[in-house]
């Protein structure tokens, strides 16, 4: 009850009589319906996406948001959806001690990265360690290796710290050059064939059944740009000792080997041979953007943009529960910007303020990605990216998550934000599993916007202990068809945390100057000068 109050009253004395109120009636509707088997599991380029996405133009319109994009909500973007057909496939992995065969799903999954139908393999396979390159730590796991016609085989995650070098590579944070795109990127830059990621729970800080239902659904990427090398893929651990002892290496010794600066690829003497079958379709999906327009004549042309992503992992095939519904991941994050927007839509700031939903996060930010490619509106004035992805279901908290905010002036705002709500700041903590790389503010990030995204806090104000094992407890929902809305969830919390993220947004749209990155910061110089349009 104390935080409550402390929030009603932080606002309505901020903004007197006008007090920019999230409400939970809209926000679990919105929740409910998101979440619900009709929609079909919001799948990328599925009849449930379409769904989704007149569902949320036409609530934007119902609000009276303002389009961005002419007349339409919809910033439109064609992709290309890629299926892998693994029992038209025929990959083997030969010239070892023994042939290698490994079961799609269960040893191994794969797809064409660059959307061809069918492609045939007759390459070199070579063990790159973690296939980073890092000019600032004098780190190349490649050192002049000609790629072109080869399979690269990659640990994900980073090389670790050690006792000399506790600090390298983020010591026990994960670096974007440990996640599993930028694995998958190098071997694009550097000309390679295929990609294929070694996969321990450890080091992708999930398990196995994650990578599976990402890859025996159908797969996107954008139609336009590089695209990806012919074959991508992961493979169990299980697996990869099964191909490394083929070819007469052992596992230990290439770990110990992968760790070190001086580490040179190893050719293993195997050949991945056969070919991959997969099936190809080019569609459109939308990211939905409205507008409250500023207030103030001189800085109405900045603009503060609250993201989610509203797409999950859609409906498969097969006998039993085969929808995806993403109640928490993230019909929770879309439902709340819509509820933010239906408030903030009454009480315009002085910088507008751009609410935005995108496509494909699931599939690797790729509505984030083809917005900061192509903007609605210019990234220089863009103040800042607040984003929401996987919401607080459990109830009220103490603190509030802003971890990556210190890396610009927006982590002093958020922490004001929350000491006049009455709140803390959760305990940062070192960045284990890659989050500030893994969800839609990374894409402004990688363009200079800051950005980050609002996490649920930790400390909960009601049953501490029972109700931080149940929020916990999700990790074992994450991305299974167990993620589902239950009505009797108790939404005090991310109605809180909505609260705190519009909250944060008023205070960075009225404020004299716009945010910005800490100089040592590697995001800070990216933000271009000119870019973008403005539709109005």
């Amino acid at each position: 009850m104390r935080l409550n109050f402390v929030m009603a009253f932080w606002v309505s004395t901020c903004l007197g009589a006008q007090a920019v109120q999230v409400q939970e009636a809209p926000l679990r509707a919105h929740l409910a319906f998101l979440s619900d088997d009709l929609l079909e599991g919001r799948g990328t380029g599925q009849r449930g996406g379409e769904i989704t996405m007149r569902y949320l133009e036409t609530q934007f319109a119902a609000m009276g948001l303002k389009p961005i994009n002419g007349e339409n909500f919809r910033q439109t973007i064609k992709i290309a959806g890629v299926n892998p057909r693994p029992l038209e496939s025929n990959l083997t992995f030969t010239g070892g001690r023994e042939a290698v065969s490994l079961a799609f799903g269960e040893d191994i999954v794969f797809a064409s990265g660059s959307a061809k139908a069918d492609t045939a393999f007759d390459a070199p396979m070579v063990f790159v360690g973690y296939g980073v390159v890092a000019p600032e730590a004098s780190w190349d796991d490649f050192k002049g290796l000609n790629c072109k016609g080869k399979v690269l085989v990659m640990l994900v995650n980073d090389p670790q710290p050690t006792a000399e070098e506790p600090n390298r590579f983020a010591g026990e944070a994960l670096t974007y050059y440990g996640r599993w795109t930028y694995k998958f990127e190098e071997g694009m830059r550097h000309g390679a064939a295929g990609v294929l990621l070694i996969h321990t729970d450890a080091s992708a800080t999930y398990g196995w059944s994650v990578v599976k239902n990402g890859w025996i659904h159908e797969r996107f990427q954008l139609a336009e740009g590089a695209g990806g090398v012919d074959l991508e893929g992961w493979l169990t651990q299980a697996s990869a000792k099964k191909l490394f002892s083929a070819a007469g290496q052992d596992w230990d010794q290439l770990m110990a080997k992968a760790e070190r600066k001086d580490f040179h690829p190893v050719a293993l003497g195997l050949k991945a041979t056969g070919h991959v079958a997969c099936s190809v379709r080019m569609v459109e999906q939308a990211n939905i953007a409205g507008i409250v327009p500023g207030t103030d004549i001189n800085i109405k042309n900045e603009v503060i943009i609250y993201s989610a992503h509203w797409d999950h992992l859609g409906k498969g095939d097969g006998p039993g529960d085969q929808i995806w519904n993403g109640s928490v991941d993230n019909a929770s994050g879309t439902a709340a910007v819509l509820a933010m927007a239906a408030a903030a839509v009454q009480h315009p700031a002085k910088r507008s303020q751009m609410f935005l939903l995108v496509f494909g996060e699931e599939q690797g930010l790729l509505g984030s990605q083809a917005y900061v490619e192509h903007p609605l509106w210019p990234l220089a004035k863009t103040a800042a990216n607040l984003n929401l992805d996987s919401m607080n279901f459990v109830g009220l908290t103490k603190d509030m998550g802003t971890q990556g905010s210190e890396r610009t002036t927006l982590g002093t705002t958020a922490a004001n934000i929350a000491q006049q709500m009455g709140l803390m700041i959760a305990e940062v903590k070192p960045d284990l599993g890659g989050g500030y790389f893994r969800s839609d503010h990374f894409s402004f990030a990688k363009v200079g916007v800051p950005a980050f995204s609002i996490a649920s806090g930790k400390v909960f104000v009601h049953n501490p202990e029972a109700s931080k094992n149940k929020a916990e407890a999700f990790v074992q929902r994450y991305h299974q068809v167990t993620d589902d809305y239950d009505p009797a969830w108790d939404l005090s919390g991310m109605v809180q945390q909505a609260q705190f993220t519009l909250n944060l947004g008023y205070a960075i749209a009225n404020a004299p100057k716009m945010p910005t990155w800490k100089q040592s910061d590697p995001f800070g110089g990216a933000r271009p000068s000119v870019t973008g349009k403005v539709s109005r």
